[in-house]
């Protein structure tokens, strides 16, 4: 059986946004990293990844990604990444492997690793240690989510293996709906569990046990061995290290 396989590659600011402006196109998915549209990189590392398929991409404007789809099925975004993942996961079914169209860095063997620890829990997101991207990436400016036992930054890697995973992008949405409201994420996470994560005394393991209470799904982060996992394309600074890791990777 193959794996499905959503790409978000929607941008709030469309041809406005800072790299589309700076690779001069309609569309940050678009954006030439080192000569080719990172969208095609990571259709491309799909392509040769064993075991998946179909694809799905997700996109504000279908139109300006047509050319480069090939057989994907192409959505129109919704207005956030949680929704657009709700919307779509539920034409795709489940399981569904889930990354963006910024990872131009993406590689076989990064997901096949993922998938390998991924088995046997409802929903899992793939992570770098601070420590292996410091490694493997050193000088690398990257946002980390820091717990009591580990520190780690996304890798745009998702596994949703079952319908309680839906769960989860639920959790997600009613968060991304109250960014700007800390009382109501507050009420939505529980006061222990915020204050816990703001002083820096929350581990992973109350996180994910946190998390299965609120929606019924296990939840597991799964470090990947690469700290270039963690480097997605999302900054002028972002595409300078992903040409210059291009270069130095690509015989």
């Amino acid at each position: 059986m193959s794996l499905p396989v959503l790409v978000l590659a929607g941008s709030r600011d469309g041809e406005n946004d800072v790299l589309a402006k700076l690779g001069q196109v309609s569309h940050k998915a678009l954006l030439p990293v080192a000569s080719q549209p990172m969208l095609a990189r990571v259709l491309d590392t799909i392509a040769h990844t064993p075991g998946l398929g179909p694809v799905t991409i997700s996109i504000e404007n279908p139109d300006c990604i047509r050319d480069l789809a090939g057989d994907a099925t192409i959505l129109r975004s919704a207005p956030s990444p949680s929704e657009s993942v709700a919307e779509a996961i539920a034409r795709i079914g489940m399981p569904c492997l889930v990354t963006t169209a910024d990872h131009a860095l993406l590689r076989p063997e990064w997901i096949q690793e993922f998938l390998a620890k991924a088995q046997g829990c409802d929903l899992a997101a793939g992570v770098a240690l601070r420590s292996t991207v410091e490694r493997d990436v050193p000088g690398t400016k990257r946002t980390y989510i820091r717990l009591s036992d580990m520190s780690f930054s996304g890798c745009n890697l998702f596994l949703i293996s079952t319908p309680k995973g839906r769960n989860v992008i639920e959790l997600w949405k009613r968060l991304q709906q109250n960014r700007k409201r800390p009382l109501r994420m507050a009420m939505t996470l529980g006061l222990g569990t915020l204050l816990r994560a703001v002083t820096h005394t929350l581990d992973s393991t109350a996180l994910c046990r946190r998390i299965h209470k609120l929606t019924g799904a296990s939840v597991r982060l799964v470090p990947l061995s690469d700290g270039r996992a963690a480097v997605d394309v999302d900054k002028p600074s972002d595409l300078k290290l992903a040409e210059k890791i291009l270069a130095q990777t690509t015989p």
